[in-house]
């Protein structure tokens, strides 16, 4: 029996990581992935027997990241202004790394399981959201529904990136100028948000 270069696999699965969510070529095929990995196809199809089955894979350990990354953040031990400075730090670099990953998983969300949402919901979110609440009765966010907040929070994260074409053209941005722009924003996010 031939043992599998996990090396290879690796290889082959980041990728299509990067095509995908980084490129945003959803659609991309099996030879795509093998030529920008530098393999032949045929390695693509015995590591994976097709490019939906390495689509799935690669997806599946993308909302494990995702998941992990949550946990890591919004469980942490630290205090609200910590731990808010971090979401935006993690969230942030995550985004810019993989822009399409996030309009992916907001165009997919429909396929998630009811309980595979809820279970993040329970463990990550509402906890948070009790910890804003708490911030407002403490007069340090201003006073509203804390999902609320929680969606201004990734809009203003997230919307620029989702939109950097568009901000590129109309604001005339460069390419050079954009990453310092979005590492500039995330003391901007804090300031607007937390006073």
């Amino acid at each position: 029996m031939a043992v599998r270069d996990t090396g290879t696999e690796q290889l082959i699965k980041d990728t299509a990581k990067r095509i995908f969510f980084f490129e945003g070529r959803f659609h991309a095929t099996t030879q795509d992935i093998a030529d920008a990995a530098g393999v032949n196809r045929t390695l693509v199809h015995y590591y994976f027997r097709s490019r939906d089955i390495l689509f799935e894979q690669v997806v599946n350990e993308a909302k494990e990241q995702l998941r992990q990354t949550l946990d890591n953040v919004l469980s942490s031990k630290v205090s609200f202004t910590e731990k808010l400075r971090k979401f935006i730090d993690v969230f942030m670099d995550e985004i810019i790394a993989y822009p399409y990953r996030e309009l992916f998983v907001i165009t997919e969300n429909k396929r998630h399981e009811k309980q595979e949402v809820d279970l993040i919901y329970d463990a990550h979110i509402k906890p948070f959201l009790a910890e804003v609440k708490a911030e407002m009765h403490a007069g340090k966010i201003t006073s509203t529904d804390p999902r609320q907040f929680m969606m201004s929070l990734f809009a203003l994260m997230a919307y620029p990136v989702l939109s950097e074409s568009l901000n590129k053209t109309f604001l005339k941005i460069s390419d050079a100028e954009f990453p310092k722009l979005m590492k500039q924003r995330k003391q901007i996010i804090f300031d607007m948000i937390y006073r």
